[in-house]
């Protein structure tokens, strides 16, 4: 790391290890099928399907890797970037909510819009436009105004975010404990619904390009003159700082500029070596207006929330932030309730 930061430099080595990590993310991400809205809609029709089950395996895998690099030395989540700032959690009830209602509405969240687009899903394209577009409006756009006010309603205290071991008293071993726990779980479901190896190994490789880059973005900032966030994927705001990256001169690039080409470049390479790329578009008028006004939501939502379910869901729990497992759960009521009321009795209709 040492080497590549004095060959091409903070900038551009922060903009690579996104780029790497991103590429393994994507890779992984489209070959398990990965997604928090599939599982949230399995969870919503009492069905603990496959869905679940990869979902599970990817966040105990994400926990199991992070929490053990913290036990060896490698990351001190003290000071990553979530957890050195003032956490709000205000913004995660209701950006959570929002999220995940809109993740229902789009089919599909931030990350897997990403995905989806690079596999030739042009829903996925327009709809993920429309979420990079709010996102940045909701960072520094016409609606930081209200995004600012909703997250200050309840902030956590002391101008830091809450470890969620100190709050529970867990030992250091706790968080590795409690990702086994539900690895083990999600093997026993893995069984019963009769998943691959392959694609178990490919669920483990979402999970794992977390920890990656957390320890990536942490020997990156040890080596460094300049100051480097340490961080791991996230969609929210790396989808608007992209956006502005394509559109300003002299933009500066990082972490998280090369992130979003990564995931796109890995997802592609993945679906065209697998013969799983094809053109898709809308179905009609209405899975159309219900994509964008999802994506509309999920953009201001994940921004309000500090994070999307990658970005809360997978990096920030994974770190035991306490935002983000609020965030996460109010992203799982969001998708629950948002298909009870507007997709299954579209499907009972259907049946009847």
């Amino acid at each position: 790391m040492l080497w590549l930061v004095e060959t091409i430099g903070e900038r551009h080595a922060a903009g690579l290890v996104g780029l790497f990590v991103g590429i393994v993310f994507g890779i992984a991400a489209q070959q398990s099928r990965f997604c928090l809205r599939a599982a949230t809609v399995e969870f919503a029709r009492f069905r603990m399907g496959p869905s679940i089950a990869v979902w599970l395996l990817t966040f105990s895998t994400a926990m199991v890797w992070t929490q053990g690099a913290e036990l060896l030395g490698f990351l001190d989540s003290e000071e990553a970037r979530i957890m050195s700032v003032a956490g709000s959690y205000s913004g995660a009830i209701l950006g959570g909510l929002m999220f995940g209602a809109g993740m229902i509405l789009t089919r599909g969240c931030s990350g897997r819009l990403l995905v989806l687009a690079a596999t030739g899903n042009l829903r996925s394209v327009v709809n993920g436009l429309i979420f990079a577009v709010f996102a940045q409006m909701a960072l520094s756009g016409w609606l930081a105004p209200l995004r600012n006010r909703l997250a200050a309603l309840w902030i956590t205290p002391d101008g830091r975010n809450i470890d969620l071991s100190d709050v529970l008293y867990l030992p250091e071993w706790g968080g590795l404990a409690v990702g086994l726990a539900v690895a083990a779980y999600a093997l026993v479901l893995a069984w019963h619904n009769r998943i691959g190896v392959k694609r178990l190994f490919m669920a483990s490789g979402v999970g794992f390009s977390i920890a990656l880059g957390w320890i990536m973005t942490s020997y990156l900032a040890a080596v460094s003159f300049e100051p480097v966030t340490i961080q791991s994927a996230t969609f929210t705001g790396p989808s608007a700082d992209t956006l502005m990256f394509l559109l300003t001169r002299n933009p500066i690039l990082k972490f998280d500029i090369g992130l979003i080409p990564g995931v796109f470049l890995g997802a592609f390479i993945a679906s065209v070596v697998k013969k799983e790329f094809v053109f898709q578009g809308f179905d009609g008028p209405t899975p159309m207006r219900r994509g964008m006004v999802g994506a509309a939501l999920m953009g201001f939502g994940g921004m309000l929330a500090g994070g999307c379910a990658i970005g809360n869901g997978l990096t920030g729990t994974s770190i035991l932030t306490a935002t983000s497992w609020l965030a996460l759960l109010c992203m799982w009521i969001g998708g629950v309730v948002t298909d009870a009321l507007m997709d299954q009795p579209t499907a009972r209709a259907a049946h009847a």
